[in-house]
């Protein structure tokens, strides 16, 4: 489907009906690559709307000169939510930049967002900042399955990333104009950081440094894995975001008694 917004045409999918689950993918990746380890797990649970969306320059969303920076990538998230979702609440699920979006969205729509989860999330924009892991740990080696997913979920999508928009954008544009974590005030809804050991893209430190924004979080650093956890680490990963979405739901109903 495509959502036609003031200056650009988003491609997204929805699945199921429920509490409306907003999928921010990373950079130079599409939709597929959070479809591919969300979308298991409603298998078995339902009464979720799964909304999966490829940001501008990836998946099937074209493009647009305009765009320059992180800040108006972040705009066209909260007009695309606000148009296919209007005056909803609803939960996070982010991978990698999509997780700095997603707490850019928590900044400026917090009234609405009932959960997050953050796997793999860039905490620092500037690369040479970060706190990454020994380059010389031993990376995760994928296996027959894994390999698969790997190309279906991840290279399928940056093959296909309008790169020149992307390069630009990262070299000139990718940190927001603003302290994201500096003004954001606590956010007290479930939480879900999952962090690689091998993580040498960005790391698995610098996400402590706001755990007490987040009040209602489960930290994880899972051992064998790098910027890939959700196919690394499958088995655990399912375990913990049931687990999360488990403290979501008894939220949502301690809210209502």
């Amino acid at each position: 489907m495509e959502c036609n917004l003031k200056n650009s045409t988003i491609y997204y999918e929805t699945y199921g009906e429920g509490l409306p689950i907003i999928n921010l993918h990373g950079f130079t990746l599409d939709h597929r690559v959070l479809k591919g380890c969300m979308e298991p797990i409603f298998n078995e649970r339902n009464k979720y709307k799964r909304i999966y969306f490829d940001l501008p320059g990836m998946g099937k969303t074209k493009a647009e000169s305009w765009i320059k920076n992180s800040d108006q990538m972040l705009e066209i998230c909260i007009e695309f939510i606000k148009r296919v979702i209007p005056n909803q609440r609803f939960l996070i699920a982010s991978e990698s930049y999509g997780s700095y979006l997603g707490r850019g969205i928590i900044y400026k729509e917090p009234k609405y967002v009932e959960g997050a989860l953050f796997i793999c999330p860039v905490m620092k924009a500037v690369q040479n900042e970060r706190s990454l892991p020994e380059i010389n740990i031993p990376i995760p080696q994928p296996n027959g399955k894994m390999s698969d997913r790997y190309k279906k979920e991840i290279q399928a999508a940056v093959d296909i990333a309008n790169t020149a928009f992307l390069d630009k954008l990262a070299e000139q544009g990718y940190l927001f104009s603003f302290n994201i974590d500096e003004k954001t005030k606590r956010f007290e809804k479930p939480s879900l950081f999952l962090l690689g050991r091998q993580d040498l893209t960005v790391g698995y430190r610098d996400a402590w440094d706001i755990i007490e924004k987040y009040s209602h979080a489960t930290y994880a650093i899972l051992d064998q894995a790098s910027h890939n956890l959700q196919i690394e680490q499958e088995h655990i990963f399912n375990i913990l975001v049931n687990e999360w979405l488990d403290r979501i739901e008894s939220s949502l109903s301690n809210k209502k008694s």
